[in-house]
């Protein structure tokens, strides 16, 4: 049986970090407050000049370096991320040029924090379609540059980084065992940036009134988030005939501790068997699941025949898991 499998991990975080001691000088909260909230201790943020497409390049390039892949083997990059350099090229398209991946084609997938997981799942298909045999799939946010930086509700949770995986089709029952994925478009005003697109297209009223920034609703998107995560989970597990017994590691998309905790009692999942590091990092969206996976490789908590699962909540709504064989 083909499966297409990872072959390499690699991720990129920005130097900058901003604890939540820097974030008491800047809007009205405290380190005990976003703590008990969101179990995030301090993000990273981009470098002025530091754009998405910097970010998901080296990530690339050491994710390449992991799997011993060149950039001009690959034939495929798909790119999950809401905060691409611009509204158009496509983001990869820009990262294929800085590879030099000049046999790939690229396109970029808006799918906010589960863009990822939709983004594996894509280039999985296309690989078992016939449609390449290298795949490089990323996961990269700038959302610092959307961030209303005065609202204490959502500036403590994000983060800027990138994280990438390096698919190739190989025969053996390692790899991706199934991708399952939804979206319910209703919800779409609890978490969404309203500017600058055709709805509202770029006016100086705008700018004033913050369009162009991210507007949630937290405690409406938490209450769905949680159920639909665990939903996913177990649809995963039970299309595969298995149980969260046999899960070696959890993989959740980082967005706020107490999502992750709620989701994973739910699930059964001990605490070693779940990777959290939303603490170090907070939410970068469609990023986190890649660096944390690339995290936990390098450190050793991956190893062969290891069973993962990833699952994934975002704007959209849209959410989704997968099923991995190491």
């Amino acid at each position: 049986m083909k499966r297409a499998r990872i072959i390499g991990t690699g991720s990129y975080l920005p130097e900058k970090i901003l604890t939540n001691f820097d974030l008491e000088k800047m809007v009205d909260t405290s380190n005990d407050w976003i703590l008990a909230r969101t179990g995030i201790a301090e993000r990273r943020i981009a470098a002025d000049g530091e754009a998405t497409s910097d970010m998901a390049t080296k990530a690339a390039e050491r994710a390449l370096a992991a799997a011993g892949v060149k950039a001009e083997e690959l034939d495929l990059i798909v790119m999950g991320t809401i905060t691409g350099d611009f509204p158009w090229p496509a983001t990869s398209c820009l990262v294929q040029n800085n590879l030099g991946a000049k046999n790939a084609y690229a396109f970029d997938l808006s799918a906010a924090c589960s863009g990822f997981v939709y983004a594996l799942g894509c280039a999985s298909d296309f690989l078992l379609a016939g449609r390449g045999k290298k795949a490089l799939v990323i996961g990269a946010e700038t959302l610092s540059r959307v961030m209303d930086w005065t609202n204490r509700n959502t500036c403590v949770l994000f983060g800027d980084g990138a994280g990438a995986v390096v698919l190739e089709l190989q025969e053996g029952n390692s790899g991706i065992l199934s991708n399952h994925l939804h979206s319910d478009g209703s919800y779409f005003d609890l978490l969404y940036q309203p500017g600058f697109g055709a709805r509202n297209p770029a006016s100086h009223q705008g700018v004033d009134d913050k369009l162009c920034t991210l507007q949630m609703q937290g405690n409406e998107v938490f209450k769905v988030a949680v159920r639909s995560l665990a939903e996913v989970s177990f649809e995963a597990l039970e299309a595969n005939g298995v149980t969260s017994k046999d899960v070696s590691l959890f993989i959740p998309h980082q967005a706020n501790r107490r999502i992750l905790e709620a989701t994973a009692k739910r699930l059964s999942l001990t605490d070693d068997q779940c990777f959290i590091n939303v603490h170090k990092y907070g939410n970068t969206s469609g990023a986190t699941i890649p660096i944390a996976m690339d995290e936990a490789f390098r450190g050793g908590q991956i190893k062969e025949g290891d069973l993962l699962l990833l699952a994934a909540f975002g704007g959209g709504f849209t959410w989704g898991s997968t099923l991995i064989r190491w």
